[in-house]
C-alpha cells in the first residue's frame, strides 16, 4: 500500500508525456476499471494477481482478456488495453510509434519465467539435449526411433499453443537464429490448455507451454494437468552422458540459470499516470506480487523478506 502511494505522490510531480491532465479520470491507483490484455502463456499467473488485488481493493475491476503476444502489444499500441504481461520488451518499431505519439510506456519486469515441453505419459524419453531439439525443429530429427533406438513411437509431432505467440518467438529465436520455417509436422493448437489435450490424447506429440500451467503445486487444476503429461528435461549438453546434465523447467533451475529455455515476465503500461493499471503494477512488482510469482512456480524478479519463528 505505501508502494501504492507513493507512486501517486510521483505522478503529481512528473509530468508524463503523452497525458491529458484536463480529462476527467474516474480511477485510481486502487479503484475504478481498466482493460489488460495478458499472454495466454501467463494465465495462471495473471489470474491469480488479479483476483488477489480485486479481493483487496473491492472498487477495482480489472478487465483482463488473455490473447497470444503479438495480440497484446497490438491492444497497447491501439490503447485497447493500458497495460499488458508480456515476455518481451517493446522491439524498436513499438517504441518510435509511442515516441511519434509522444507517448513513454512504463515496463517493469515482475518475473523470470520458463516454457516447458511435455510429452505423453506413456512416453519414456523424457530427456532431451538442446542439440536434438534443434534437429526435431530443423526437420532432421521425425521420428522418435531416431532420439532412442528401442522406441515403439511413430512419427514426431510438434504442437504449439497458437501461432504469433511468446512460446513460438523463444523457440524460434533461441534454437531456429529467429526463422520461422517450422517442419511440416509443427502445428499450432489454439492455447496453452488444448496444448495438454493434445498430448495427453497422442503419444507421439511434444507439446510447448507455459510453465505457470503445471509449476503451482497447490492449485488442483494444475496437479490435474500434472498427472496427464510428462516433463522434459533439457540439456544444453552436445552429447549429455549424466542424469545431473538435465535440468527441469523449474524454480530451483531458473534461479541457478540451468534451465536453457527461460525468458522474463514484464509488465508494460501506457498509462502515463497514477490509475489503477499504475496500482496493479505495483502491486505485482511489490511484495503481495512477488509472492503470489513465487508460490505460482516462477522466480520473483525482485527479492523480498521472510520472517521465520524459532521455537
Amino acid at each position: 500500500m505505501k508502494k501504492i502511494l507513493i507512486l501517486v505522490i510521483l505522478a503529481g510531480i512528473i509530468s508524463s508525456c503523452g497525458t491529458d491532465f484536463n480529462k476527467p479520470y474516474s480511477d485510481t491507483p486502487t479503484s475504478g476499471k481498466v482493460n489488460i490484455a495478458g499472454d495466454e502463456t501467463l494465465e495462471p499467473l495473471m489470474d491469480a494477481m488479479s483476483d488477489t488485488f480485486m479481493g483487496l481493493y473491492q472498487y477495482a475491476t480489472l478487465n483482463v482478456k488473455y490473447k497470444s503476444e503479438s495480440a497484446c502489444f497490438k491492444d497497447l499500441i491501439n490503447d485497447s488495453a493500458k497495460v499488458i504481461l508480456a515476455t518481451r520488451k517493446l522491439n524498436t518499431n513499438e517504441t518510435e510509434y509511442f515516441k511519434s505519439h509522444q507517448l513513454i510506456p512504463v515496463t517493469t519486469k515482475i518475473a523470470q519465467d520458463a516454457i516447458a515441453l511435455i510429452i505423453n505419459r506413456d512416453n519414456v524419453d523424457s530427456l532431451l539435449s538442446i542439440a536434438q531439439l534443434k534437429s526435431i525443429l530443423e526437420g532432421k530429427t521425425t521420428a522418435w526411433s531416431q532420439i532412442q533406438p528401442t522406441s515403439t513411437l511413430g512419427p514426431i509431432s510438434f504442437v504449439f499453443d497458437n501461432n504469433g505467440s511468446s512460446t513460438m518467438r523463444l523457440i524460434s529465436d533461441s534454437l531456429m537464429d529467429g526463422r520461422t520455417n517450422f517442419p511440416s509436422f509443427c502445428f499450432a493448437a489454439k492455447s496453452n490448455a488444448q496444448v495438454i489435450d493434445y498430448v495427453e490424447n497422442n503419444k507421439n506429440a511434444i507439446g510447448v507451454i507455459g510453465v505457470n500451467w503445471i509449476s503451482d503445486r497447490d492449485d488442483p487444476k494444475m496437479l490435474s494437468f500434472n498427472k496427464r503429461i510428462r516433463v522434459v528435461w533439457l540439456s544444453s549438453v552436445e552429447k549429455p552422458i549424466y542424469p545431473n546434465d538435465y535440468f527441469g523447467p523449474f524454480q530451483a533451475y531458473l534461479f541457478t540459470g540451468d534451465y536453457p529455455l527461460k525468458r522474463e515476465v514484464y509488465m508494460i503500461s501506457r498509462e502515463g499516470r497514477a490509475g489503477l493499471g499504475t496500482g496493479f503494477v505495483s502491486f505485482a512488482a511489490g511484495e503481495q506480487g512477488q509472492r503470489i510469482v513465487r508460490l505460482s512456480g516462477l522466480l520473483p524478479a525482485s527479492p523480498y523478506t521472510r520472517d521465520i519463528k524459532l521455537n
